[in-house]
């Protein structure tokens, strides 16, 4: 019969683990939604220094305080990447997700800010962690809606990049087209200047500075302007479908895997659909 004291290290180590993992990654317990948001204010905090810091009139009369308080955080969410790393039975994949890279890239850039001058002001990627809010405040229904929309997202890639090949088709051939028009009188000097122009056109930006003179010309600008309003509208319609055919699906709740943190589980998951740990 094994000794039951054998396995006491063993047992409170991820008995230890787990609660890490439960305040860190989890917004279901007062503790877990208490630390989130403290880090929340931490990172709006972190983002509002690096923007004010880049104000010249505030930085010359609290730039050392800015500096400060950059540094202080950027300790604690070094400490906070740390923890989660042990909080995970699998580091490295943790480390490689979507969000532990941009965990990462939250702290890099002040160590980087010793050995090259400004590169602090790429901490403002701290805002990206800002995403967490869905799951700190406990909006079920807006992280629903979010797994809802990158699932609609995923499903309409292929008919979207099909679309987005014939548009782009449609812009050399009309931009060619305008330049064999017009010619380099009316500014449309190139075949690339004149696919510029077509982009320009076709989205309805319009920025004016390259225009058809010919009367030709402005016909075929009249037609590209009508395609930019369908161009608008098909991508749309090809989403709003995705997005029905998404919400019929089961709803997503807040947990996170606690072997390779995995977000976005079924509400009735009991394994991760990632690894397969069980939940």
């Amino acid at each position: 019969m094994p000794d039951p004291k054998s396995d006491g290290p063993a047992s409170a180590s991820s008995a230890w683990r787990a609660r890490l993992h439960e305040v860190i990654f989890e917004a279901e317990t007062p503790s877990g939604k208490f630390f989130d948001v403290v880090l929340l204010v931490a990172i709006v905090t972190s983002v509002l220094a690096v923007v004010l810091e880049s104000v010249a009139e505030i930085r010359a009369d609290y730039g050392s305080l800015l500096v400060a308080v950059e540094w202080g955080i950027t300790i604690i969410f070094t400490f906070e990447y740390v923890l989660r790393l042990m909080s995970v039975h699998r580091p490295a994949r943790y480390a490689l997700s979507v969000y532990g890279i941009i965990d990462l890239l939250a702290i890099v850039p002040t160590y980087l800010s010793i050995f090259f001058s400004g590169a602090q002001s790429l901490l403002v990627i701290r805002a990206l962690r800002l995403l967490r809010v869905f799951r700190v405040l406990k909006l079920a229904h807006f992280l629903g809606e979010a797994a809802i929309l990158s699932s609609a997202l995923r499903a309409a890639r292929h008919k979207i990049v099909v679309f987005l090949l014939a548009v782009v088709t449609m812009i050399v051939i009309l931009g060619t087209v305008m330049y064999l028009i017009e010619g380099e009188a009316s500014g449309f000097s190139s075949i690339p200047a004149g696919i510029y122009w077509a982009i320009v056109t076709m989205t309805t930006v319009g920025y004016g500075d390259i225009a058809p003179q010919t009367v030709l010309g402005k016909i075929v600008a009249s037609i590209v302007m009508i395609l930019g309003y369908g161009v608008l509208a098909v991508p749309t319609g090809i989403v709003s479908v995705e997005l029905a055919a998404a919400s019929r699906k089961r709803g997503t709740s807040t947990q996170a895997c606690p072997s390779c943190s995995a977000e976005g589980h079924a509400t009735d998951a009991i394994y991760c659909r990632r690894c397969g740990t069980q939940l």
